[in-house]
């Protein structure tokens, strides 16, 4: 799972501009968006360095806090 829909929403960025940046297609875009599909390591670092981000931003913990 990833936060890439939460971190465009936070900082006002479009589906369709991520898409051109990354020279991938809406639909790619938006099955990363909706965690329909996961991006590889290399395009999550990228999308982190476009979103001006840390790449752990982007990610969902797995672990519990106890």
């Amino acid at each position: 799972m990833n936060r890439i829909k939460e971190v465009l929403e936070e900082k006002g960025i479009k589906q369709t501009w991520l898409a051109e940046q990354l020279g991938k297609s809406y639909n790619m875009v938006n099955a990363y968006v909706q965690n329909r599909r996961q991006p590889s390591i290399e395009i999550l670092n990228q999308i982190a360095h476009l979103l001006n981000t840390d790449i752990r931003d982007l990610l969902v913990s797995t672990q519990s806090n106890l």
